[in-house]
């Protein structure tokens, strides 16, 4: 990997600067706080995005609401760029990524692009939801950092290097099969649990096929008893329906007798009603005796009748006559009234529009009056005549009322005369019917006590019809009593046979369970015995060959930062141990300068041996280097170009504020800070 570019917008102490980097050795120098590491977090920041647990005002420029940084870099023959972007909301955080690789861009999520990175630059994918140490301990660590290591204790200083070198999978590894081997345990203590039971299985298969048999055969004998009950039973069921039959008929004979009790209770009652009949006709016919009745009367009182209304009708004719007459001469005095009224107050003729003369309007009036006098007169004559008429008429109404009454009751003495033949003739029709009656209810009275006399002979099944519903009911009971002994012998067959079945297959299953645990035995024994120790074994092997070489740079490193008489190891935690005359120095009683060759040496060392086991990363040949002469003497100083000219990178990039790093490298980028902003000078 290779960096050729970087821009930075609104980055910590940038408002917008862009940043190009050549390969071979590059110095980023400026004073302290000008703004140098700033550049390399940018770097990171646009690789990485924001690491776990670093917040986003960290990187993005106090008042700012947005900022971000774009890098180009190569990684073999692909040119790529990263855009990544940072907002201010509540909280700051990552707005924005994408990619560009070979002119093909792609905007992706934060982890996506996080993701193509690490693939890009061959990184174990482990390494997309953690910190990137190997990026820290292979190209990129402030110097701090790598005291710090040094200073941790044994087990996270081991921890972490095995995360680094990335054998820390042994350990995985191993924590794996202890997992395993405890789930493999419990799974053995359970199966072991389950096939305990097996000979007791066994035992109760065997006692309770025994007692399958005897019930199988107790079932026979009760299926005879039932037979017995059943046969019995339906026995008494015969019996019954016999005598049932015989109440049956008793009661047809019962209802026979009821029903002749009740036709001669009829016929007496028609008798008696025939008797109260004849006895009314003979009286109506007494009351007839001696009447006689004279047609030609009746004819007569008809001719006066006719002759009376013609007479009315006559009368009534008059009557209106004289009435329209009245009203038409009283129609023309009003008229005769009216036509005085307005004559006497004329003036004018209302024709001709002449004066109207005295004499003549006083002739009309004479006239008019003369005629009013005249239809008075006859009015009074009209009225004398018109109430004569009204008293005829109502003589005629009154007579002809009288001669209409006397005719109706001449008819009905007629008919009435005419009905005492048919009454006779009735009289002797009911005399015949009650002979016939009475010799029907003699009959009947025969019939009757008859059937009673046979009722009463069928009474005794009453009786017997008890006892047998009762010996029914019984026979009844007995049988349920055995058909719930032979369902209940049944259902214990069948759950004694789905009990045998069950522990057979139990007995079949606790079988399978044996094989599984005599495999899970060997297992678990394989795994602790075996596998376990040559993991362990690896592991061991594999750190005592990376802490030989580790050891060897470490020294070749450090002896070249300092005087011959330091002699340097490490122990087999990785602790630097520093002996000076024979005598082990503790590392807090360094100088300063002597504790930057110590951490400066411990991550060239590192560095080497991470890329010598993980050579297919591709940042293998960039190393960035962070304030690496921080305490450094002038002699120490002068000994890092040789240290600097041992680095066989393709692109190295240190940051310092000391001037004569200026002639140890190849390239510088200076870099300032005025008013709060940093600028490359």
């Amino acid at each position: 990997m290779i960096i050729k570019k970087i821009t930075l917008d609104n980055i910590r102490s940038y408002k917008h600067e862009e940043v190009e980097f050549k390969k071979g050795s590059t110095l980023l120098s400026g004073d302290i706080g000008s703004g140098k590491t700033s550049v390399l977090l940018a770097i990171e920041f646009a690789l990485f995005g924001l690491q776990p647990g670093q917040r986003g005002t960290f990187l993005l420029r106090n008042g700012a609401e947005s900022g971000g940084v774009s890098m180009e870099f190569e990684v073999g023959e692909k040119k790529i760029i990263v855009e990544r972007t940072l907002k201010r909301g509540k909280s700051v955080s990552q707005d924005y990524a994408a990619i560009t690789i070979d002119g093909q861009k792609q905007e992706l999520a934060v982890t996506e692009l996080k993701n193509r990175v690490l693939d890009l630059l061959s990184y174990p994918k482990e390494f997309s939801k953690k910190q990137n140490i190997l990026y820290k301990f292979t190209v990129y660590t402030p110097q701090e950092e790598m005291k710090q290591i040094i200073l941790e204790d044994s087990s996270t200083r081991m921890n972490t290097l095995r995360h680094v070198f990335g054998i820390d999978k042994y350990k995985r590894v191993l924590e794996n099969v202890s997992v395993i081997t405890q789930k493999l345990r419990e799974e053995k203590r359970v199966k072991e649990a389950l096939v305990s039971t097996v000979e007791e299985d066994q035992v109760a298969i065997s006692n309770k096929e025994k007692e399958l048999v005897l019930m199988k055969s107790q079932i026979e004998v009760v299926k005879v008893e039932l037979l017995e009950k059943s046969l019995f039973r339906e026995k008494v069921e015969t019996e019954k329906k016999e005598v049932a039959e015989k109440i049956e008929e008793k009661n047809k004979l019962k209802q026979e007798y009821e029903k002749t009790k009740l036709v001669i209770i009829n016929k007496k009652d028609s008798l008696e009603s025939n008797k109260r009949l004849m006895e009314t006709l003979n009286s109506q016919i007494s009351e007839f005796s001696g009447m006689k009745f004279e047609e030609s009367k009746l004819k007569i009182l008809e001719e006066e009748i006719t002759k009376l209304k013609k007479s009315k009708d006559e009368l009534n004719h008059k009557h209106i006559e004289i009435a329209g007459r009245v009203s038409s001469l009283n129609s023309k005095n009003e008229d005769n009234q009216k036509l005085q009224n307005n004559m006497s107050n004329l003036e004018v003729c209302p024709t001709c529009l002449q004066d109207v003369d005295a004499i003549y309007r006083s002739n009309v009036l004479n006239k008019l009056h003369n005629e009013v006098s005249k239809n008075k007169n006859e009015l009074e004559e009209l009225e004398v005549s018109k109430k004569e008429i009204l008293t005829k008429i109502i003589m005629v109404d009154e007579e002809l009322r009288a001669k209409e009454r006397e005719l109706s009751d001449m008819n009905l003495l007629k008919v009435k005369l005419e009905s005492v033949n048919e009454k006779i003739k009735r009289i002797q029709e009911l005399k015949d019917a009650n002979l016939v009656l009475d010799k029907d209810i003699v009959l009947l009275n025969s019939q009757a006590e008859d059937l009673n006399k046979i009722v009463f002979d069928f009474a005794k099944y009453d009786k017997t019809f008890e006892l047998k519903q009762k010996e029914l009911e019984d026979a009844q009971r007995q049988e349920k009593i055995v058909e719930i002994k032979l369902a209940e012998l049944k259902k214990e067959i069948e759950v004694f046979s789905r009990q045998i079945d069950e522990l057979k297959e139990r007995l079949k299953k606790a079988e399978e369970i044996k094989l599984k645990l005599n495999y899970i035995s060997e297992l678990e024994n394989w795994l602790s015995k075996k596998f376990v120790p040559l993991v362990s074994l690896i592991e061991r092997n594999v750190m005592i060959r990376l802490k030989s070489d580790f050891s060897q740079l470490f020294r070749e490193w450090f002896l070249m930062l300092v005087s011959e008489t330091f002699n340097v190891s490490l122990r087999e935690d990785f602790t630097p141990v520093i002996e000076q005359q024979d005598y082990e120095i503790d590392y807090a009683y360094l100088s300063g300068g002597e504790r930057t060759a110590i951490a400066l040496a411990y991550r060239l060392s590192l560095n080497q041996v991470i890329n010598s086991l993980m050579s297919k990363i591709k940042t293998r040949d960039l190393v960035i280097l962070d304030e690496p002469t921080d305490g450094f003497s002038e002699q120490q100083l002068d000994k890092m170009r040789s240290v600097l000219e041992q680095l066989n990178f393709e692109q190295l990039i240190i940051v310092s504020h000391e001037q004569k790093m200026e002639s140890f490298v190849e390239n510088v980028l200076k870099f300032k800070k005025e008013d709060g902003m940093s600028r490359k000078v």
